[in-house]
């Protein structure tokens, strides 16, 4: 285990091998910027609770700008959740199979995941394209331009699912 995520712990220099290293260092800066994000985004919300409240200050752009930076640490960290199987699973069969038949179980979920995650990542790109393309911004009175949101959904799910793929290089191995 490298950075506390789960790696392929065979020989260093493969391919698979250094494409987990790098993506295990990826996710930890991600897991720090992720969770200074959640922080500032709390501080956001206080301040428009309190200005609202006390002050009585219309406020248009606390909200979004939580949403953003909510949403961008959700997509962004979801590798490093997969790094170490943190994601929610149900694991009752589990301890019905054996080993060998619940490792092709875990490969074909890996599998699965993949493809879903997958073709999320591509529809996510070209909704990108489409929002730094087309300029859209948000409806609200800010207004901030889409393409920010949708990059971090983008550049999230493209993480993920390059962790997932990794994960299914690293079953077939074994």
């Amino acid at each position: 285990m490298a950075h506390g995520y789960e790696t392929y712990d065979g020989e260093g220099a493969s391919p698979t091998g250094f494409a987990d290293r790098l993506l295990a260092d990826v996710n930890e800066i991600v897991v720090v910027l992720s969770s200074i994000a959640l922080v500032i985004a709390s501080f956001v919300l206080t301040y428009s609770v309190i200005v609202r409240y006390f002050l009585k200050f219309s406020t248009d752009w606390q909200d979004e700008t939580s949403v953003f930076l909510i949403v961008g640490a959700v997509f962004m960290s979801a590798a490093a959740i997969q790094a170490v199987r943190g994601h929610v699973a149900i694991e009752a069969i589990v301890g019905l199979l054996s080993p060998r038949v619940n490792g092709w179980r875990q490969i074909g979920v890996d599998i699965a995941g993949l493809a879903f995650c997958g073709f999320f990542a591509w529809e996510s790109w070209l909704l990108l394209y489409e929002a730094w393309t087309e300029n859209f911004h948000s409806g609200s009175t800010w207004g901030p331009p889409l393409w920010v949101p949708y990059s971090l959904m983008s550049v999230g799910m493209t993480l993920l699912s390059l962790q997932i793929l990794l994960q299914v290089v690293r079953g077939l191995r074994r």
